[in-house]
């Protein structure tokens, strides 16, 4: 019953944790559904509009409309739903390289060659080569070193469709973007989130990824590529769990 037990559990624990692969054995990995994502959500519920427009019915009958819809109106991306590009250009390079030394060595050394002639009779009684001239007599010698660095460089340049998810109560938007693009049985996912002010965003509707706060961005994948790339994950497990 116990070993039921055990093999019940170890198979579910399996499933739990090798469930991402499961999905592309023998076919390629599936994408994310589009439907009720947070971005979803968020255009179909746009939320209440930002003021009040009394005169919306007799700007629609005008020539002359200041709206967004209009030949010169504004485009920008201000309201829950809405959607803006992000453009993400990492060029970063940084080299830090660091070395030290230290080195000590010291020496002590105690001896009682005459006191009231004690040492003299006790080096009678010890054994041959024993001897309290030199009672204590102690070296050390200590010496390390340590050299260090770091290389990185950084290059990563794209662009992505974000959608405002909430605007905050000081104006600030909310926003997040997803996109997957499968090239045969690998899949590459790009994530982006963070916070922007509407007034950073450009005419274009563009804004780039130092104007956002608090901004995750997450380029990676899924598939048999990177599933081969990853260690296992009792390998995982042991690294954490082994002192050596």
């Amino acid at each position: 019953m116990f070993e039921r037990k055990t093999g019940l559990l170890l198979c579910l624990i399996l499933g739990i944790t090798g469930c991402s692969r499961f999905d592309h054995i023998g076919k390629p990995p599936s994408f994310t559904p589009t439907r009720q994502s947070n971005e979803h959500v968020a255009m179909l519920n746009p939320g209440l509009p930002l003021s009040a427009e009394p005169g919306r019915q007799i700007d629609r009958a005008s020539l002359w409309s200041g709206g967004r819809q209009s030949l010169l109106g504004d485009r920008r991306a201000v309201q829950r739903g809405d959607i803006l590009t992000v453009v993400i250009e990492i060029d970063e390079e940084a080299e830090i390289s660091n070395s030290t030394e230290r080195s000590r060595s010291g020496s002590e050394t105690l001896g009682v060659p005459h006191l009231y002639g004690i040492p003299q009779r006790i080096n009678e009684k010890l054994p041959d080569g024993a001897s309290l001239d030199n009672a204590v007599s102690i070296d050390s010698k200590s010496r390390s070193g340590g050299d260090g660095s770091v290389s990185r460089k950084e290059e990563l340049t794209l662009r992505v469709a974000a959608t405002i998810m909430e605007v905050l109560p000081n104006g600030v938007l909310s926003i997040q973007g997803t996109q997957e693009v499968r090239v045969n049985f690998e899949l590459r996912e790009l994530l982006v989130s963070g916070y922007v002010r509407p007034e950073d965003i450009s005419r274009q509707n563009e804004i780039t990824y130092d104007k956002i706060a608090a901004a995750r961005i997450s380029y990676g994948g899924r598939g048999q590529i990177t599933d081969v790339q990853q260690p296992r994950i009792g390998q995982q497990v042991l690294d954490v769990v082994l002192p050596f």
